[in-house]
């Protein structure tokens, strides 16, 4: 892990392409602000982990829960 000092107003480059700089600091909160591509996905750590963890439960459905779900939608209209 590359760990940087930026002090308020400073930034760190990654790649050509996006750049994070330092925001607000109040107490032990850093506000980071993010410039990068719009087609790259940037999550909170813990919004990550749920949707990895909501696919890989998705990717384990069995053809039951997928006959459930075309049953579903059968009934739905």
């Amino acid at each position: 892990m590359l760990v940087l000092t930026r002090k308020l107003g400073e930034s760190i480059a990654i790649d050509d392409h996006i750049k994070i700089v330092v925001v607000q600091i109040k107490g032990k909160q850093v506000r980071l602000g993010i410039k990068a591509p719009k087609e790259t996905k940037i999550h909170r750590e813990e919004v990550y982990k749920a949707i990895q963890e909501q696919n890989y439960e998705a990717s384990q459905a069995g053809p039951d829960s997928l006959n459930d779900l075309a049953d579903a939608l059968r009934n739905k209209k």
